[in-house]
């Protein structure tokens, strides 16, 4: 190991880049117990595109009722709009929350649904039939913008109610949320219990039912420590877009077996190791983790930035 890096070891079968969709500034901070002030939360996005991150999430337009931590996009969003060539997407629940960030420019947006009737019930109140129902025109709308659409699946792979997810369960609502005008799905595992083999059928499943790999992102988490082989399985499938939170930060607040998401960092040692194109320098998203780790007042879960921290110490 040179300069804070892997050595890089190409394998074969493998993509020559990965898009990395950061999720830290929302994902990760919707799940502190303290609001962390506006003015940090720009500046955390503002480092991690600094640290070379090309997409990153950077709010939701919830009801401030719901998710307190980011009842400040009103007031965040406009403090981005001096950083040039990074898609900042915006978590939208309902038609208020687009109206809400097309008034303040936002290009790309996302929706959050759920595979199983425990989660939808949890999360969004509503039954995945009737939070379909609600994205559709919240959907058709974006798209008369021009927005580019993500759609979360949740529960992916297991549910603390229901257990084990069946795939074709999966596939079937990962094909109703493309036909209603996403470009793009996120395939979480809300409560990380994922494994290899099981990422890999639910990816050719999807396949099966029409489903591009392209059109696919992974988003692991790692409470059972299986984010890394999961997201490894899947680039062996041909995905090229992983989510993850900068020094793993965040979870699920209505899943509460659920631990922090896969580290970006942890990420980007393994994508360097294997050759693989991220775009991003790994010393300064470790160095904005530990600052960031800093204005939270505790360590960061990620085991990269521990050991990189440490050795500069």
């Amino acid at each position: 190991m040179t300069n804070g890096l892997p050595m890089s070891v190409p394998a074969d079968g493998l993509p020559p880049r990965v898009r990395i969709h950061e999720v830290g500034a929302r994902d990760g901070l919707q799940n502190e117990k303290t609001v962390v002030p506006t003015e940090v939360k720009a500046e955390f996005i503002h480092r991690l595109a600094d640290a070379g991150l090309t997409t990153i999430e950077a709010t939701s337009f919830v009801h401030p009722k719901w998710v307190p931590q980011l009842a400040d996009a009103e007031q965040l969003f406009p403090q981005l709009a001096d950083i040039p060539g990074v898609d900042l997407p915006v978590l939208v629940p309902n038609s208020r929350g687009l109206d809400r960030a097309l008034e303040l420019g936002a290009r790309r947006i996302a929706v959050f649904g759920s595979v199983t009737e425990s989660f939808a019930k949890a999360n969004l109140n509503r039954t995945v039939d009737e939070s379909l129902a609600m994205f559709t025109p919240v959907l058709a709308a974006a798209r008369a913008a021009g927005l580019q659409v993500r759609g979360y699946l949740s529960m992916c792979f297991g549910d603390p109610w229901e257990g084990p997810v069946p795939v074709a369960q999966v596939v079937a609502v990962a094909r109703r949320l493309l036909d209603l005008g996403c470009d793009e799905l996120s395939l979480g595992d809300t409560i990380g219990v994922a494994t290899p083999g099981h990422v890999q059928a639910l990816l050719t499943g999807l396949n099966e039912a029409g489903v591009g790999t392209d059109a696919l992102g992974v988003h692991f988490h790692d409470t059972y420590g299986q984010a890394l082989s999961n997201t490894l399985a899947a680039l062996q499938h041909g995905v090229t877009t992983v989510d993850a939170s900068a020094g793993g930060l965040g979870g699920c607040p209505y899943a509460k077996s659920a631990t922090g998401n896969l580290a970006t960092e942890d990420l980007v040692w393994m994508l360097e190791g294997l050759g693989i194109e991220t775009g991003v320098d790994l010393g300064r998203l470790t160095a904005t983790s530990v600052w960031m780790a800093g204005q939270l007042g505790r360590p960061s879960p990620s085991r990269t930035v521990r050991a990189l921290s440490h050795q500069e110490q």
